[in-house]
């Protein structure tokens, strides 16, 4: 019943995004704000409903899979994730000491901070039309980094550092499998020309058995869902059979994410600095990326624009690692981030051209 009214409530909201030109993303956040746990309380996460949200970030990241091209791959990926890293990480760490956190919950807030919302991040390329501009590849690269990245911080996290070299060499072997299917993937494109329920059930059963092919190699879900994509991204008619699963999924993960928020007693001060830090640090490492990887400041921006949403991560790290301030601190933060972050990315465009005339204006005037 809950998931039918939810269902209900976004189509609400999505016929009010499009009559009124404005991000939906932020919608079906705060409207399960607004009937969740830090609300009225109608809405609950049960295993259910769990699970469907999984499912939603899986074929999201899956039809994300589905764009990216072996061939482009090169060593700006490594080096755009590393500045991603150091930049986003080193700010919020050395800030949260400066607020008197211990190193451990330093630790812990930083890799929230750092760590963007594969989900919100990639919805928006697709909703915005973003996926035709070269920083879309840049942008999808990134968040399969910081995904790795998630399970090294959940791994020192545990004190379980002697798994490092076991999990590297499982991300390897599983990437040289995926690049071997992708090869061969051709010869699959009958399976999905056909015009009966066959397409759409492979669809379907191979974006899920991302949950399964997690559990067996003790790898990242997102990680494993992103690359049966790319697997298959020689077959363009597979995209077709597995939108309407990401459209309905996906918005119902928005919804209950927001429904899972829980915001108490919070640390303002901590939680204003820590938006402006989450912020500041994705533009900076943005235009360090667009330098480095493009040539240019604006897509520096663009970049630094796209990935200001936090989420599902941080929540993640600061509910399974965290106390009941960092928790309320981090929860905020992804509020206002996952909203600022959204109308960023769709106005970009407008935002970067106005700075972009705002700087020629002052040069001129000297």
């Amino acid at each position: 019943m809950e998931i039918a009214v939810a269902a209900f409530i976004c189509s609400v909201l999505a016929l009010l995004s499009r009559r009124y030109l404005i991000p939906s993303i932020p919608l079906y956040i705060v409207a399960g704000l607004i009937l969740g746990k830090s609300g009225f309380g109608i809405f609950e996460v049960d295993e259910v409903v769990e699970f469907i949200t999984k499912v939603g970030i899986l074929f999201l990241l899956f039809y994300i899979g589905l764009h990216i091209n072996f061939e482009k791959l090169s060593k700006n990926v490594f080096i755009s994730g590393i500045f991603d890293l150091v930049t986003n990480f080193s700010l919020a760490f050395i800030v949260s000491i400066s607020l008197g956190f211990s190193y451990y919950e330093s630790f812990i807030l930083a890799s929230a901070i750092y760590i963007s919302s594969s989900a919100i991040v990639l919805h928006s390329l697709i909703e915005f039309r973003k996926l035709i501009f070269k920083e879309a590849e840049t942008i999808v690269w990134l968040m399969v980094f910081e995904d790795i990245i998630l399970v090294l911080i959940l791994i020192f996290s545990s004190a379980e550092v002697n798994q490092l070299p076991f999990f590297l060499a499982k991300i390897s072997a599983f990437t040289l499998a995926i690049y071997l299917l992708y090869k061969v993937s051709h010869n699959f494109k009958p399976l999905f020309s056909r015009e009966d329920e066959v397409p759409l059930l492979i669809s379907f059963s191979i974006a899920t058995a991302s949950i399964t092919f997690s559990e067996i190699l003790g790898i990242p879900e997102g990680f494993v869902a992103i690359m049966l994509g790319a697997a298959l991204s020689g077959i363009r008619e597979i995209e077709r059979f597995v939108t309407p699963f990401k459209d309905v999924f996906i918005v119902l993960f928005f919804f209950f994410f927001g429904a899972s928020v829980e915001v108490k007693a919070v640390n303002l001060t901590a939680a204003i600095v820590f938006i402006l830090i989450a912020v500041m640090g994705k533009i900076i490492s943005g235009i360090l990326i667009g330098i480095s990887s493009h040539k240019s400041v604006r897509s520096g921006l663009e970049i630094g624009f796209d990935t200001i949403a936090r989420g599902e991560f941080s929540i993640f790290l600061a509910y399974a690692y965290g106390s009941g301030e960092m928790m309320s601190t981090i929860a905020l933060v992804v509020l206002v981030t996952s909203i600022f972050g959204a109308f960023m990315a769709k106005h970009s465009y407008e935002i970067i051209s106005k700075l972009e005339r705002s700087v020629k204006l002052i040069t001129s005037q000297r």
